[in-house]
């Protein structure tokens, strides 16, 4: 038996030709950017699908919302999970895993013939995603020489910013030409060409110590994670104070101190509680949260009020959004620049104005102007600008404010929080635009049967939302930010 589970975690070994090759290194980081690619593709591209998703299955606001949700919980809950299973028993075989996984579960939710189909495929979606995203940047630090390693991580992010970017423009081209069925389906090709590189290039993992694994953490991330944003989803369906709401939030909240109790006691936790030690640290990764929550957010509520409510075609509607993930990958790499002559406290704030500003913009256009064209490129401007000074910098402080041995740790935790900051963006989208649909429309409404004008001005209602996210991300960066830069620079 022994020998049996030996063989299966012997990871395949690279071919020999292609690793004395002076390009290897290179050849994998195409690998490993092929999977940022993709994730962030997919994170992207569901979003302005969701409304097509909603009229085909016939399904409420908080229903259809579940088809980002699924996967990105599922991603979430794993990925602190993979993340410890990859350092206990190799990366490779587990990375390829994530890739196969992925492709079939995308391929199933281009043939899913229920909602329920598709949001139990977008689970195994998301697991596919966490095995890649609690490997992808092990293999290229283990991989590419430390020279090299600087520009290697910026072609990374890069990947990153452009499937961001692709997402919105490509879905909308894809949903106006070939169906819904092919947002899914387009990904599945990059996989399999990835499934083959990674067999032949990437080398075996190195495993070091071999560690206990957290099993109280495990079994108790996912559910606290899945509570809450659930909660959140379906609150103006519960109601604000209902018996449902608040034994949820309260169950959720248990969750979360049974979880912080385990990770204190386990000898290797899933997420290291010394990270929150640090003020900065629990700051900042509390902003990361809110500043994906806002640019989210912000794709939710528009992709309801640009395709459905002024019946744009979606080819420009995918067009428009994607100027948000362009500004932000036109304006982060001055970022650092620019934060040095500001400093880091000061350029949140300055950044989440922007933000704030460009969610007023979109509050004085949809429903309300009929120049909204043009007021809301402007918006989507300044919050793509926004966002773009503030996450990098943000990152930078957050990771750099606890020790150097933690810093792997804590970068790893900013990735869950990231995933964890969409999520709940899109279910306070989802659950602020069905409460105000259903004040403006009557409760026996909803968003597949109000007229145009009654979705614009729900749309419109639920926007303040997005602005109180915005000012929340400010305080709690000014808060959280070490002070002193910008003057040490006079």
């Amino acid at each position: 038996m022994s020998l049996i589970s030996s063989r299966l975690l012997t990871e395949p070994a690279p071919l020999s030709w292609i690793v004395h090759q002076r390009w290897h290194p290179w050849l994998v980081l195409g690998l490993v950017c092929v999977g940022a690619f993709v994730g962030q593709l997919d994170a992207t591209i569901v979003q302005l699908a969701l409304p097509s998703l909603g009229a085909t299955f016939d399904a409420p606001l908080q229903h259809v919302s579940w088809v980002a949700l699924a996967y990105l919980l599922a991603f979430a809950s794993f990925l602190p999970i993979f993340g410890r299973l990859c350092e206990m028993f190799g990366r490779k075989s587990l990375y390829i895993v994530g890739y196969a996984l992925f492709i079939v579960a995308s391929a199933l939710c281009g043939l899913a013939a229920t909602l329920e189909q598709l949001l139990l495929f977008r689970v195994l979606q998301g697991i596919g995603g966490s095995l890649l995203g609690a490997n992808s940047i092990a293999i290229l630090v283990a991989t590419v020489p430390t020279e090299a390693r600087g520009r290697a991580l910026g072609y990374f992010a890069a990947a990153q910013a452009i499937g961001m970017s692709a997402g919105p423009a490509l879905g909308g081209f894809i949903l106006a030409n070939l169906g819904w069925r092919w947002i899914f389906w387009v990904t599945v090709p990059f996989g399999a060409l990835a499934i083959i590189i990674g067999w032949l290039a990437l080398p075996r993992s190195t495993i070091g110590a071999r560690k206990s694994f957290d099993f109280g953490g495990a079994l108790l991330i996912g559910p606290a994670l899945i509570l809450i944003v659930a909660t959140l989803n379906h609150m103006s369906h519960w109601g604000l104070f209902s018996p449902v709401t608040l034994g949820s939030f309260s169950l959720a909240a248990l969750l979360l101190w049974l979880l912080a109790r385990q990770e204190r006691a386990s000898s290797s936790p899933l997420i290291d509680p010394r990270l929150f030690q640090s003020p900065s640290f629990r700051c900042g990764t509390l902003a990361v949260i809110l500043a994906y929550a806002l640019l989210y957010g912000t794709f939710f509520l528009m992709s309801f009020a640009l395709g459905h409510g002024y019946g744009e075609p979606l080819a420009e509607v995918g067009l428009r959004l994607a100027i948000v993930p362009v500004a932000i990958g036109l304006t982060a790499p001055f970022s650092a620049r620019i934060k040095d002559r500001m400093g880091e406290g000061l350029i949140s704030v300055v950044a989440m104005l922007l933000c704030g500003l460009g969610v007023t913009i979109m509050m004085l256009s949809v429903g309300v102007s009929p120049n909204h064209r043009l007021l809301d490129t402007m918006a989507f401007t300044l919050i793509g600008i926004g966002l773009g000074l503030f996450i990098a910098p943000t990152n930078n402080w957050t990771i750099a404010s606890v020790p150097a041995e933690l810093a792997g740790a804590a970068g790893s935790t900013l990735n869950l929080m990231r995933v964890l900051g969409t999520s709940l963006g899109v279910a306070v989208g989802a659950t602020t635009l069905a409460w105000r649909l259903s004040e403006v429309t009557g409760k026996d409404r909803d968003w597949l049967t109000a007229d145009s004008e009654s979705l614009l001005t729900a749309v419109h209602e639920s926007l303040p939302a997005l602005l109180v996210i915005a000012v929340a991300a400010a305080l709690v960066a000014w808060r959280g930010a070490p002070a002193g830069k910008a003057a040490q620079l006079t």
